[in-house]
């Protein structure tokens, strides 16, 4: 695993967008029109910036993965990050759903385990090559970074067949959350 720069932005957005392309908790936040997709890789290049400034973006070795970290104790208002939001807020949320997205990130935050949490906000792998151990050799490498920063990792899915997955990496469901979809949040001591 290795430190995204700059540069793997475009590459990072890709992975996460054709990832999480029919995800219910993305799709629950995007805009639904015709523009969906570009709309779910705006929110991507988004997450990109913000754990550029705020936490971490990894890639796997093979380039084929990729996993973007939040660090909440990190995180600030600057005027780079208001813009951010600004923008994510207008182009991928859409004025109508500030409230029902306000609404759910305020929910998921109430629950969270404190401020010293390594939060791991989207981890994907291109769609050919999933199952082949790559997201698996990542998750390792950042549950290694979250205990060496000596904190709890902690993460929300909306995908029931993930949760296997992660349960064999050490996370348990500790919160469910109900917004027309179930959200499953858990967490790695």
């Amino acid at each position: 695993m290795m430190r995204a720069t700059l540069n793997d932005r475009e590459l990072v957005a890709d992975i996460l967008t054709r990832s999480f392309i029919d995800n219910k908790s993305v799709n629950y936040i995007i805009k639904q029109d015709e523009k969906r997709e570009q709309r779910i890789r705006e929110l991507m290049e988004y997450s990109f910036d913000i754990c550029n400034l705020f936490g971490d973006v990894f890639i796997s070795d093979d380039r084929n993965g990729c996993a973007l970290i939040v660090m909440p104790d990190r995180k600030k208002v600057t005027i780079k990050s208001i813009l951010l939001d600004i923008k994510m807020a207008l182009s991928v949320i859409g004025l109508s759903n500030i409230k029902k997205v306000i609404s759910r990130e305020s929910a998921i935050s109430k629950i969270h385990p404190g401020k010293a949490i390594y939060y791991l906000w989207f981890i994907g792998v291109q769609p050919s090559e999933q199952g082949h151990g790559v997201g698996s050799q990542l998750l390792n490498e950042i549950i290694q970074k979250g205990i060496s920063e000596k904190k709890t990792i902690c993460l929300e899915t909306s995908t029931l067949k993930n949760i296997p997955w992660y349960d064999k990496h050490g996370f348990k469901i500790y919160q469910e959350l109900d917004f027309g979809y179930k959200l499953y949040c858990m967490k790695r001591p």
